[in-house]
């Protein structure tokens, strides 16, 4: 999750090439011109007006055009992992952001859901979380769909992963994850089972903290 939230956040502050005070004053033109949004996703989000508008600089520094597309999206990801491959977990990261399922996001699918990682509350974050590993969408998290997510997020850390995990590596965290998580043991974790095992975790709680204050 820290992976998510950390990478996210660093859009908003990397790569902005050097502006000068008209640009600035225009691009806060171009804001300050939508106040029936900013309000509106003031209203939706955790986020001040001041934040929103420095986080809509940011997105549209990266994206001119308002919306991302998935192969936008795996390009500005892959480049904060470049000693692996972050293209699958970035679908399946661009799928938990699209929502409305239109392939493409814009500035309000991105604002909701970083400020449920960065502000929202501990249900809200393993909720968003649950939702990104049920790749289906139908309400349970099954071995396959486990196993896939690790494996992504392993092909993501690249050469600083593979050195120190064996090839079944995937399997036992899968293992790992379903022996603490499925309560019932039918084979799948539900969101209550997910929600009640990460709250019972210290190191899952405390890695919800560590991006609170990043903005």
């Amino acid at each position: 999750m820290g992976a998510v939230v950390g990478t996210l956040t660093m859009q908003t502050k990397q790569r902005r090439p050097s502006r000068d005070k008209a640009d600035d004053d225009l691009e806060m033109t171009i804001v300050c011109h939508r106040p029936e949004g900013l309000d509106q996703l003031e209203a939706q989000t955790n986020f001040s007006k001041r934040e929103l508008q420095v986080l809509y600089r940011g997105f549209k520094n990266e994206c001119p055009s308002g919306v991302v597309n998935e192969e936008t999206f795996k390009q500005i990801y892959s480049q904060f992992f470049p000693h692996g491959d972050a293209s699958t977990y970035a679908h399946y990261l661009f799928n938990a952001f699209d929502t409305g399922h239109t392939g493409s996001i814009k500035f309000e699918d991105f604002v909701t859901a970083l400020s449920i990682l960065l502000r929202g509350s501990v249900t809200e974050k393993l909720q968003w979380t649950f939702n990104l590993y049920d790749i289906n969408r139908d309400g349970y998290i099954n071995k396959e769909e486990m196993t896939d997510i690790v494996r992504a997020i392993y092909d993501m850390m690249g050469k600083y992963t593979y050195p120190v995990l064996k090839t079944d590596a995937p399997k036992q965290h899968v293992d790992a994850f379903f022996q603490k998580m499925d309560k019932n043991r039918d084979g799948v974790v539900t969101l209550d089972e997910f929600i009640f095992s990460c709250q019972e975790d210290e190191n899952i709680m405390r890695s919800l903290q560590l991006f609170e204050n990043v903005i």
